[in-house]
């Protein structure tokens, strides 16, 4: 049985910092990622990063998050640095095995003064 469980989120004022975790459990994931949702609007990507450490992310969040991993222990990470307003969102880690896809139960990150 496939489990993330997400931590990290939280209130930060703008131009602060933030770290997402996610722990995965029950497979071996070649992809995982972090997306997030605003009310009224769709999931959206934030970054990903396969097994082999190449990442990809939102241009609206490079050269200020950083998307990392620890194989051994099946956990994603993400640096969140230069937070603005508009980065508030309900954040959820996405795991991607042979199996299928798993999301977690999402987290949220508030940026505001």
């Amino acid at each position: 049985q496939v489990q993330l469980v997400e931590s990290g989120g939280g209130l930060v004022q703008p131009g602060g910092s933030l770290r997402l975790s996610c722990a995965a459990s029950g497979s071996i994931f070649y992809l995982m990622g972090w997306y997030r949702q605003t009310p009224g609007n769709q999931r959206e990507l934030v970054a990903s990063i396969t097994s082999g450490n190449n990442t990809m992310y939102a241009d609206s969040v490079k050269g200020r998050f950083t998307i990392s991993r620890d194989n051994a222990k099946n956990t994603v990470y993400l640096q969140m640095n230069s937070l603005k307003p508009e980065d508030t969102a309900v954040y959820y880690c996405n795991a991607r095995a042979m199996t299928g896809s798993s999301w977690g139960q999402g987290i949220q990150v508030t940026v505001s003064s």
